[in-house]
């Protein structure tokens, strides 16, 4: 009898669950926790272990009352049967940014975590962080306890369940069909990128400019925000971001605006926008900075001193202030620039503004009422359609600018190409009349020579040779005006091309006043050192505004009135500056690059002309094979000079070293009778 009746109740069990328990095997689809008699809630700080929580003995029935916030955490405990003869798996869904489960086992308690927060290699779950996988074997009774925590509250709340392995997966092929269309497009824009990123890399290896910095600086923020953002989904494949959950959501703010801080710094170059307003360009560029610096400022409160309320004050705020002013910069731009690349700058900003406007709107929940903009990722995904739009703009921009530069480029060879032949057109007509000059006074002296009495044959020959040298001097100072002339008319180009237009023009005006001067000494064959002087200062100018700050020249003249009577040929100090400047000072890494003349007046007139350049050796070494044309004239000139003239010139070039190191140069030119 005893026997039947507990057959009886064993029976009569084996039907009922027992009270305070769920029974895993019985889940059809899915079981909700809250207000389940069987689940008990209990709060508690943040710190608090596990060890302590199993100490408590206030714990209450699990409702609406025990939702987590980021000062306090949520415990739940139930215990949960398989009466099965197979092992179940149940899979608990709680998609708070941390939940960690304590499985009872034989010896003793499973630690099980997942989340939002949680990183890949220390989920439970590798697929999908809001579902953490529990398993019993045939006839197993587990004690559970959950742990709840949050970061921030959750704008929708999250009710923990208990779901069959039927309905886990149900669910999950639901969630990936709901995120699958915005998958797929965070997955193209992010090919995308990568793909531009490969040709912008390409492109600046080529040009070497700074223009693809910023670009790729614009991009590779890009990318990292799209990777978070894919970070976010069910995508099987590039989720990287998951393996540093914390430290991406934190980056998510700060890689927007340091690609923004990017693209200000891209469109100032690629639209020279400091060629057209000085003011705008300075206006954008501490924009630029100004994004640099918050993104680096949000970055550490994110990561060090998180605050939810003012996280978001500060993402509305910052956007209020953002938008406005980028739309009064776009028509700023608009007004000012007019560069070619102008337009794509125009449609890109307009892709931008009205992606980020809408995904800012939607950010703020001030656009919930329009369902249609509302699906997964939605706020990315529209800004980044706006993003991808730009990007296809600018890369447009950036191969049309290619095209530009080597049109430009093509047309300044064919300019100077041009130059140069008409520089050599001009010297051989010169030389040609020249020719006929000497050639005609040549005949006229052969014909005076044969009319002339024997006795005056050797007087008529010496004249004769006097006046070759003195043809002779004339043809080297022909020569010495076209050379000088060719290299003021590269140094104005130069200036143009690299659109230094002010320097040039006043640089023209200069070179107009030192041409007219030596046009006005061409026919006489000396001059005073006094009027040389006021030529060199002239021609000193002029380097001092193609060479900048860094070119510093010094004259030194105790008399001016002394040099009045000492004569030298025309043109005769200033090939031997440019000589200095050209191919002692220019080459020079120096900061200071200086130049220092002295008239020295005390015995005889002594000229020194010293320079801090690199020294005649390693000048030679870039001449190769050719010395400087004028330095040539000026020794052919003074040979000539000293011939015909009783006090001759000496010229001595010494060559300044220090430690065995070439410091500069000095040439003296001294007086001698």
């Amino acid at each position: 009898m005893r026997v039947s009746i507990i057959i009886v109740i064993y029976f009569l069990t084996s039907l009922t669950p027992l009270k305070g328990q769920i029974v895993a095997d019985s889940i059809n689809y899915n079981l909700a926790l809250l207000n389940n008699k069987e689940v008990q809630a209990l709060r508690t700080s943040p710190e608090s272990t596990f060890e302590e929580i199993q100490k408590h003995t206030d714990w209450k029935s699990y409702n609406t009352n025990y939702t987590p916030t980021p000062e306090s955490t949520i415990w739940l405990k139930f215990k949960i049967e398989n009466q099965s003869r197979d092992t179940v798996h149940s899979f608990l869904y709680s998609r708070n940014h941390y939940t960690t489960i304590y499985q009872q086992k034989k010896s003793g308690f499973e630690k099980f975590k997942n989340g939002f927060y949680v990183p890949l290699s220390q989920r439970a779950n590798k697929s999908i962080n809001y579902f953490t996988p529990l398993s019993l074997a045939p006839n197993q009774q587990s004690e559970l306890y959950v742990r709840l925590k949050v970061l921030q509250i959750l704008g929708e709340q999250s009710v923990p369940a208990l779901y069959s392995e039927k309905g886990y997966f149900k669910h999950l092929r639901s969630d990936y069909e709901y995120e699958k269309n915005a998958i797929a497009f965070i997955s193209f824009y992010l090919i995308s990128l990568i793909t531009i990123m490969v040709f912008a890399v390409v492109f600046w290896f080529t040009l070497v400019k700074r223009l693809y910095v910023y670009y790729l600086g614009y991009l590779f923020f890009q990318l990292i925000y799209g990777f978070i953002v894919l970070g976010r989904t069910l995508a099987p494949a590039g989720n990287i971001t998951q393996h540093i959950p914390k430290l991406a959501e934190d980056l998510f703010e700060p890689a927007q605006f340091a690609f923004i801080g990017f693209y200000v710094f891209f469109i100032l170059n690629l639209i020279s926008v400091k060629k057209y307003d000085k003011l705008l360009a300075q206006i954008l560029k501490y924009l630029g900075f100004t994004c640099f610096l918050y993104a680096i400022f949000r970055f550490v409160f994110s990561h060090y001193f998180y605050n939810p309320e003012l996280t978001s004050i500060l993402f509305n705020t910052i956007r209020i202030i953002i938008l406005p002013i980028n739309f009064i910069l776009i028509f700023w731009v608009i007004y000012k620039v007019k560069h070619p690349l102008l337009i794509y700058f125009i449609i890109g900003q307009s892709f931008f503004f009205i992606g980020a406007l809408i995904a800012s709107l939607i950010g703020s929940n001030i656009l919930e009422a329009y369902s249609m903009l509302h699906f997964s990722q939605s706020a990315n995904i529209i800004f980044q359609i706006g993003l991808l739009a730009e990007v296809y703009c600018f890369s447009l921009a950036l191969g049309k600018n290619v095209f530009i530069l080597r049109k430009e480029k093509n047309k300044t060879t064919d300019a100077l190409i041009a130059q140069l032949k008409e520089n050599q057109l001009l010297q051989i007509t010169m030389n040609h009349e020249l020719d006929e000059k000497v050639n005609k006074k040549t005949e006229e002296l052969i014909q005076l020579y044969t009319e002339l009495e024997k006795e005056r044959e050797q007087k008529i020959k010496d004249d004769f040779e006097q006046r070759i040298k003195e043809i002779e001097m004339i043809a080297l100072r022909s020569q010495m005006n076209p050379h000088f002339i060719f290299n003021s008319l590269t140094a104005i180009k130069f200036l143009i091309m690299d659109s230094r237009n002010e320097y040039a023009i006043d640089y023209l005006d200069d070179f107009s006043s030192l041409l007219r001067g030596i046009l006005q000494n061409s026919n006489r064959k000396k001059i005073t050192v006094e009027e040389e002087l006021e030529i060199l200062e002239l021609y000193l100018s002029l380097e001092k505004n193609r060479m900048g700050e860094e070119f510093i020249y010094d004259i030194q003249c105790t008399s001016k009135e002394t040099l009045s009577q000492y004569e030298i040929p025309p043109l005769l100090l200033q090939p031997i500056v440019e000589n200095a400047i050209w191919h002692g000072l220019h080459p020079s890494l120096k900061a200071g690059k200086k130049l220092t003349v002295i008239f020295d007046t005390t015995d005889n007139l002594k000229i020194i002309i010293e320079d801090n350049g690199v020294g005649r050796k390693e000048s030679a070494k870039s001449k190769k094979l050719h010395d400087s044309m004028g330095t040539k004239i000026v020794h052919d000139r003074l040979t000539l000079f000293n011939h015909l003239n009783a006090p001759f010139i000496r010229l001595k070039t010494i060559d300044l070293e220090e430690d065995g190191k070439a410091i500069g140069t000095r040439i003296t030119l001294t007086y001698q009778n």
